[in-house]
């Protein structure tokens, strides 16, 4: 521990050098190590600290990410729990893989709105079913999908990240179904034993009822394969503009319940109960948007099937994957647990390197209706 605390304080007057010079530009490789390191920081999972040493081996933080890796599979090793196996590293790309984090949200105009927002739950009412839209099980150990209609509304934001901008109108060709939940620890454990899913580093005594996480692109491909297979359906994961659509459940605001945050709808640090900082809620704990779809602000980063754009210059419009040969810098959507308000927006997008795991990043399903 003394030899933490000793590289603690070198990296302190580091980084205090730097602050001291100024704000870091966003699109900065320097920036990017910062904002991945300042994500994991509070750690108690060796694996994140060793996806942060598997995308900088030389970085400033490397010295003290090996010495915490070594701590945290040491005490593990101690109290009788298997380490976590190392994985394999993520392939060298041009870019780290990383968060990319937004300046300071200022105040901003929201988006227009669409032409026919869906109207709040009826009172009495769960949100899929005041909307009228019906749930789907596929098979016994299959997530329950919510099947939404065709339809088109503003993605992305005006506003000061340049990641959302521009503003623009995209539709929804064909209906499609997703995940009422994120993938759930019991519900990855199935694909474990069914042997298509790599098993997690302590999913076995967490609840059953919490997203699954600590799961990369990669990961979630994986157990697509399997749930495919399983239950003669063809699930992916939810294209970017798909995940937005549900996500939004027919509003225009910044979050699907209004332009401020409310307590009580959003699993998130400083958003109300129930919270707690080693870990995400079970979910459904808290509120469904209009379409009926659970914890779509915080609870864990959800893997989408797009290839990473630092804007939505040239995207597609039609709801289909942006996606490119040979990609792997993938796009998350949602912010996590960890994360604060103004990370909760409907708009907030980041990257991150297909192959890493990290503890703050889940996924929920989707399939084709049609």
């Amino acid at each position: 521990m003394w030899r933490e605390l000793l590289i603690v304080g070198v990296l302190g007057a580091i980084v205090g050098e730097g602050v001291q010079a100024g704000v870091l530009p966003k699109d900065t490789a320097e920036q990017y190590e910062l904002t991945f390191w300042d994500s994991i920081k509070d750690s108690e999972h060796a694996s994140d600290y060793e996806a942060y040493l598997k995308a900088y081996p030389n970085g400033r933080f490397a010295p003290l990410a090996r010495a915490r890796a070594e701590r945290l599979r040491a005490a593990a090793a101690k109290a009788g729990k298997a380490p976590p196996k190392a994985e394999t590293p993520a392939p060298k790309v041009a870019t780290p893989p990383a968060r990319v984090e937004p300046p300071p949200r200022k105040v901003e105009t929201p988006a227009p709105r669409a032409p026919s927002p869906a109207a709040a739950p009826e009172a009495g009412k769960a949100a899929g079913e005041s909307a009228g839209l019906r749930e789907i099980k596929d098979c016994p150990a299959c997530p329950t999908v919510i099947a939404l209609p065709r339809g088109d509304f503003v993605m992305g934001s005006n506003t000061a990240d340049p990641s959302e901008r521009p503003a623009h109108r995209v539709s929804i060709p064909r209906p499609f179904a997703i995940g009422k939940y994120e993938v759930t620890n019991e519900q990855w454990n199935a694909c474990v034993a069914g042997a298509g899913c790599p098993p997690l580093a302590g999913a076995e005594s967490a609840p059953k009822d919490a997203p699954a996480r600590d799961l990369s692109w990669d990961d979630a491909l994986r157990y697509l394969a399997w749930l495919s297979k399983t239950s003669g359906k063809t699930y992916r994961l939810p294209t970017e503009v798909e995940w937005e659509y549900a996500a939004r459940g027919g509003t225009a605001t910044r979050y699907w319940w209004g332009d401020q945050m409310r307590t009580g709808n959003a699993n998130c640090m400083g958003c109300g109960e129930p919270w707690q900082q080693d870990a995400p809620a079970a979910v459904g704990s808290f509120a469904a948007n209009p379409y009926g779809v659970h914890d779509v602000n915080g609870s864990v980063w959800e893997w989408v099937g797009d290839c990473w754009h630092s804007s939505y210059r040239g995207a597609p419009s039609d709801g289909s994957a942006w996606d490119a040969p040979n990609c792997r810098i993938r796009v998350i959507r949602g912010g996590s647990w960890r994360e604060g308000a103004d990370y909760m927006l409907s708009s907030t997008r980041f990257k991150y390197g297909a192959s890493v795991r990290q503890s703050q990043n889940g996924f929920r399903v989707a399939r084709d209706l049609e």
